[in-house]
């Protein structure tokens, strides 16, 4: 999930035990996105897909970080298509050729026993991931679409490193992206950003070189980096019920997020599957 400026400006630091616990969160995020990739299929619909996620976030001992976050009714965002982020998932059924991408966030709680009933502002320590998976067939310049935007996503995390400017990263995914045959819209209304002990925390991570930015990355920082590609141009639009953000062109878009962590062991992908 996305941040845009719902922070109060101040990096929070984790210590390597926070680490651990961040990285536990990670593993809950990729199960069940792994969980998700495989339930994706035509005639499904995001609501059960939302379920799914819900039950496997809580049956690992987690919180859903997104349920109730500025009354989000979902465990996940669901957006089909030309929806970029934040879509709720209801009863839209998936079509053959559909596009979709999945973000899902989850907490490990300092209490257990919030696992059970626990939503975003359960306290402990936060992972934010997203997938773009295809519906069946898709069109090649959707799948196309997709690697682009993942690949961009890698691209900003191997930028990462023990003191060098966030906006290092910035140019990174900015770099590939635009580096690609093909233009692609990079969405600039939403980005990355700090997480911990909240989903959403300083600094902004942008998807593109910010004049200005000069934050400094340094060991104890956790940043989510994520970026949003459309097929058209980058401007966007809220929907009427004030979350879905889709392309303004209709345009289909694709977005992948990983959690990063500047451990004192070195940089780890908290929500990157386990090997």
């Amino acid at each position: 999930m996305h941040a845009h400026g719902d922070d109060d400006g101040i990096i929070e630091l984790k210590t390597a035990e926070q680490f651990e616990v961040m990285k536990q969160a990670g593993l809950v995020v990729s199960g069940t996105l792994a969980l998700l990739r495989s339930a994706v299929r035509p005639g499904i619909t995001t609501g059960e897909l939302d379920r799914i996620a819900e039950e496997s976030i809580r049956s690992q001992g987690a919180a859903p970080s997104f349920l109730g976050y500025g009354d989000f009714p979902g465990s996940i965002c669901a957006s089909v298509n030309e929806e970029i982020v934040h879509g709720i998932p209801g009863s839209r059924t998936l079509r053959e050729g559909d596009l979709i991408s999945i973000d899902c966030g989850a907490i490990i709680p300092a209490d257990p026993a919030q696992a059970a009933a626990g939503r975003w502002n359960t306290r402990g320590w936060h992972a934010d991931a997203a997938i773009t998976v295809p519906v069946g067939e898709v069109a090649p310049e959707l799948a196309e679409l997709s690697r682009v935007t993942e690949q961009a996503m890698w691209a900003g995390i191997n930028a990462v490193k023990e003191g060098i400017a966030l906006n290092d990263v910035s140019t990174a995914i900015d770099g590939y992206t635009r580096a690609q045959s093909r233009r692609y819209g990079i969405v600039r209304d939403y980005g990355g950003h700090g997480i911990g002990s909240a989903m959403h925390m300083a600094p902004m991570v942008f998807n593109y070189p910010v004049r200005g930015e000069r934050t400094v990355l340094t060991t104890g920082m956790a940043i989510a980096i994520e970026p949003m590609l459309t097929l058209g141009k980058n401007k966007t639009r809220v929907l009427a019920d004030d979350w879905t953000v889709v392309a303004k062109d209709g345009s289909y878009a694709a977005h992948w997020e990983h959690t990063v962590a500047l451990t004192p062991e070195g940089i780890v992908v908290t929500t990157a599957p386990e090997e």
